[in-house]
């Protein structure tokens, strides 16, 4: 591992040093880290992930889909002048919090193992979305897309549908009562499930003890690379954020505000 200073920007480590070395693996979070929610990573995203991929492993694990992943990084990553067969090999991806993982083999993304909800737990997840949205009034009628998806072992409440603009689902909840208020009540009816707040206008449900600190463990478990040797990036580490979970795991975070506070993180931290 290459050795490098301390960035200038604030870091969440458990003890403060002169200098760092660069991590065995660093891990995203995905939307409002890596890219807008639900939109393409930005071109100086991809130059920084680049340039990481070249020297490091780097992981991306969000409650999103795999189609979500592709539109959003991957097909940009497939096509970045620059990055060889072995620099993307470097890549993991950790679709709906862990519950997916895919490979990049010979050319293409293979599923390494694929969890999925039983039809019960699925059927059973939407009907308490949407009886307590109805209920709690949070039901939109005028949407962009499907209010609920079935990502295979994750089922996703989105308030305003899945192609929201950002300002629409900023606008919509801003201190996040509305989706935390449906999260505690679908967590009621679902006791034998994981009910979670996503991201800005989303509730999770997966099976029960499925987070992402449960993404990294199989990140770890399937790379050899121990937890202590990783950097997770996100930015949302408070303790009602879904990248919480990594930070109580004991793995070291660096809390991000937005896509150009990770880039300028990594282009210091590539640069030094």
């Amino acid at each position: 591992m290459t050795t490098i200073s301390q960035p200038a920007a604030s870091t969440e480590t458990a003890a403060a040093s002169a200098s760092v070395t660069l991590p065995t693996l660093v891990a995203f979070d995905l939307d409002d880290t890596l890219a807008p929610s639900k939109s393409p990573a930005p071109e100086r995203i991809l130059d920084a992930l680049a340039g990481l991929l070249k020297r490091t492993t780097v992981a991306v694990i969000s409650g999103g889909n795999f189609e979500q992943f592709e539109t959003q990084l991957v097909s940009r990553l497939d096509s970045y002048a620059g990055l060889t067969e072995a620099d993307l090999e470097n890549l993991h991806l950790l679709p709906t919090c862990g519950t997916r993982y895919e490979r990049r083999e010979a050319g293409r993304w293979v599923t390494v193992y694929k969890e999925d909800l039983t039809a019960e737990e699925r059927d059973s997840a939407l009907v308490a979305l949407r009886e307590e949205a109805e209920r709690l009034e949070l039901w939109e009628r005028d949407t962009w897309g499907d209010v609920l998806e079935d990502r295979g072992s994750q089922v996703t409440f989105s308030a305003l549908g899945q192609r929201a603009p950002v300002d629409a689902k900023m606008a919509w909840d801003p201190t996040g009562a509305k989706k935390n208020a449906l999260r505690a009540a679908v967590a009621a009816k679902l006791p034998e499930l994981e009910v979670r707040s996503g991201g800005s206008t989303s509730v999770d449900i997966t099976r029960r003890g499925i987070d992402k600190a449960y993404g990294m463990r199989k990140l770890e478990a399937h790379t050899g690379i121990s937890l202590d040797d990783m950097l997770f990036i996100g930015d949302r580490l408070d303790p009602e954020g879904n990248d919480y979970p990594v930070k109580a795991l004991g793995v070291t975070c660096h809390a991000v505000e937005g896509w150009e506070d990770t880039a300028a993180y990594l282009e210091q931290l590539l640069a030094a």
